[in-house]
């Protein structure tokens, strides 16, 4: 890639004490090898790329808002309550908010990078400016299997919602709705949706994201009306005994690890989302304002919803009669007697839920598009089309997230999701740090406060959270490490564009 003649650059030697952008010269094979690890990235201005590299600005603070609100608020607190509080019991609320005060603390690392790079790709572009190639490479893969599982597991969790609905409307068989772990064949209404997300983003990035703010406003709505029709039959009784699997992780006699951090691990999930407006940096009209607008503000209204509607549904029925429910505020409600309460909340989680899906769709794609453009993958999948939107990887990762979310079940979808987000949420805390002790007077429109408390406890809540998820998880995900380093060394490593700036 080569830009337009006089380049305004984001460049990490700009900052007083950086490094430079490669690592010094050095004889000999392993020497190149190290300084293509240590690679550090330069930032094209927008405007100075090709223009079948280019992106539109077309997003508002508003516009990062919804879509923060749109990725977190979803299946997290819409299905995944019901899988935390069968680890944790009534303490399923402190799990959420542990892990919210984790996912807070890497959002304020978040907003402080995107300021300061306001460019796409996320903790793979911050980490590739501030460390190297390497280690940005990891971090990339890591949101690939994030993004990618997060699509496909709310895709799973929508169809959780809209499998009873279309039995009972239209006679659809449930072989047709569920995955093999459940007895069916595909999860058709899961790739279904997936296809018409995909389609939106295609037609366009405003009118996606427009699209998104209304049906946001359809799903709070929705969780408020829970929360209406749940606190009259609140019952203190229903908290006892509060944490029934202690704090730590545990093995119990079932088999299953359970524990307030074992929930805390797995409904991690339904926090974050807001690393997904990061992605859009270079689609944002005014990205210092709007950037840090829209990662804090969608975190702060997400963490006050959470545990409003967490309380109500421990309060108003015990755990073990919704636990592990693939729609488990609808079973609430119909438990309590409100069958029309609940088909208004399954309907509109069907409606909405989708928000969650645009949106990591969205930040998959986007963090896809960057990586080819700087060449780690084939750099003709970052091209695109006369309206701006890239369309060949938009249609690429529908294909991979709809294989996913018709065969894989929620709940391993989920954990495995978590631990490319903790790979990446620690990142971005040890890119916040570096950057301050790096450069401490370089231009931050947006300053973390406390930045070495908040750095800290990201990162190790983050790994603390990667401790606590299944064994199987941790396994699977160094699998996929390795698998992904082997394309970065076979692929990626010879034809990125940082090297062949060396």
């Amino acid at each position: 890639m080569r830009a337009s003649a006089s380049p305004r650059i984001i460049d990490p030697r700009q900052f007083r004490g950086g490094l430079p952008a490669r690592a010094p010269n050095r004889t000999g094979k392993r020497g190149r090898v190290l300084a293509q690890w240590n690679a550090r990235k330069r930032i094209v201005a927008s405007e100075d790329l090709p223009s079948e590299h280019r992106l539109k600005r077309s997003l508002g603070w508003p516009h990062l808002v919804a879509l923060g609100v749109g990725a977190i608020v979803g299946t997290g607190i819409l299905t995944l309550i019901g899988v935390g509080a069968d680890k944790a019991g009534p303490a399923v609320i402190l799990s959420f908010a542990i892990a919210g005060v984790i996912c807070a603390c890497a959002a304020l690392a978040y907003a402080e990078m995107a300021t300061m790079i306001p460019a796409s790709g996320s903790a793979y572009t911050y980490t590739y400016v501030v460390i190297g190639e390497l280690l940005a490479w990891i971090v990339g893969w890591s949101l690939i299997l994030e993004y990618s599982l997060v699509v496909s597991a709310v895709a799973v969790g929508w169809s959780g919602y809209a499998a009873p609905l279309l039995q009972a409307w239209a006679g659809v068989p449930m072989s047709l709705m569920q995955g093999p772990e459940l007895g069916g064949i595909v999860n058709l209404p899961a790739i279904f949706i997936i296809a018409v997300v995909a389609g939106l983003l295609i037609a366009g990035t405003r009118e996606s994201a427009t699209l998104n703010a209304i049906l946001v406003v359809v799903k709070i709505v929705a969780l408020i009306v829970f929360v209406a029709v749940a606190l009259p039959y609140f019952d203190a009784a229903n908290f006892e005994p509060f944490a029934p699997f202690g704090f730590d992780k545990q093995m119990s006699a079932d088999g299953v690890e359970r524990g307030v951090m074992a929930a805390a691990a797995i409904i991690f999930f339904a926090f974050y989302g807001f690393d997904a407006i990061a992605t859009a940096a270079e689609e944002a009209k005014n990205p210092g304002r709007d950037l840090s607008i829209g990662i804090v503000g969608s975190m702060v209204a997400c963490v006050a919803i959470y545990m409003a509607v967490a309380a109500a549904a421990i309060g108003a029925l015990a755990y073990t009669r919704f636990a592990n429910s693939p729609e488990p505020l609808a079973l609430i409600l119909r438990e309590l007697g409100q069958p029309a309460a609940a088909t208004y909340l399954a309907a509109s989680a069907v409606i909405a839920l989708p928000t969650v899906i645009l949106a990591f769709f969205y930040g998959q794609s986007r963090i896809f598009f960057v990586m080819a453009r700087d060449g780690l993958l084939p750099r003709g999948l970052a091209r695109v089309s006369a309206r701006g939107n890239p369309v060949r990887i938009t249609l690429f990762t529908a294909i991979l997230v709809a294989i996913l979310a018709g065969f894989i079940p929620l709940a391993d979808l989920a954990a495995l999701a978590n631990a490319g987000t903790l790979t990446a949420f620690a990142a971005v805390a040890v890119c916040m740090l570096i950057m301050r002790r790096r450069a401490p007077d370089a231009e931050r429109t947006f300053r973390t406060p406390m930045p070495w408390v908040v750095g800290l406890i990201a990162i190790l809540g983050c790994a603390y959270l990667f401790y606590s998820l299944p064994a199987k998880t941790q396994h699977y995900f160094l699998i996929a490490q390795v698998v992904g380093l082997a394309i970065y060394f076979l692929y990626g490593s010879r034809r990125s564009v940082a090297a062949g700036e060396g």
